[in-house]
């Protein structure tokens, strides 16, 4: 018997200061509210510290994700 799991991806993208940390922090609680569980996953081209905070990684933490890598 084969099971398929289907998980959801949404990918956000964009310069620096364009507003995704602001839009996740709005969408984050609503997604949690209904009950999803939602895990982040962040590319840099330099090195960076996980849930700092004052970092975008710590305030969408704070929004509700459950993981961050």
């Amino acid at each position: 018997m084969k099971h398929t799991l289907n998980i959801p991806i949404l990918g956000f993208a964009a310069y620096s200061g364009t507003g995704k940390t602001t839009l996740l922090e709005a969408l984050l609680p609503k997604l949690t509210e209904a009950g999803l569980r939602i895990g982040m996953l962040k590319h840099a081209h330099h090195n960076f510290d996980v849930d700092k905070p004052g970092k975008d990684s710590y305030r969408l933490r704070k929004a509700g994700a459950s993981q961050m890598l």
